[in-house]
């Protein structure tokens, strides 16, 4: 697990978890992130570390890989949500192989633009709030 500290974040920023196995990719992910504003409060690479991670840092929005080295990123949503909803986005090569399984999930393609994020982090929040 990769650790953030919270020091200089804005107040309206969102807590995020990026659940991406590939660090690199994680980390990319994490500069857009805080380019938005928002901070990261973890990087995990696995389904447990994931599943982890929510429930130490309680995020308010989860950046998600579907498909993980160790695991799934799918199985470690829905694990997580028993405990309560967090908004989250999907990020997939593979968007059908996902809206397969989780046919109103948010997904966006990999490889995305920065506005595309953007747009479905929002869209998250929405459907939180519709909750």
């Amino acid at each position: 697990m990769i650790e953030r500290s919270d020091d200089e974040a804005p107040k309206h920023a969102l807590r995020v978890l990026i659940v991406e196995d590939d660090a690199l990719i994680g980390m990319l992910y994490e500069d857009v992130l805080v380019e938005m504003g928002h901070r990261v409060c973890a990087i995990e690479m696995t389904e447990s570390g994931a599943i982890s991670a929510a429930a130490l840092f309680k995020p308010d929005l989860m950046i998600v890989d579907g498909a993980l080295r160790k695991g799934s990123g799918l199985v470690a949503v829905r694990e997580i949500l028993r405990e309560g909803f967090i908004p989250h986005v999907f990020v997939s090569g593979d968007v059908s192989a996902i809206q397969r399984q989780i046919p109103d999930a948010i997904v966006v393609q990999k490889p995305f633009l920065d506005h595309d994020l953007a747009r479905a982090i929002q869209r998250a929040l929405a459907t939180a709030t519709a909750i």
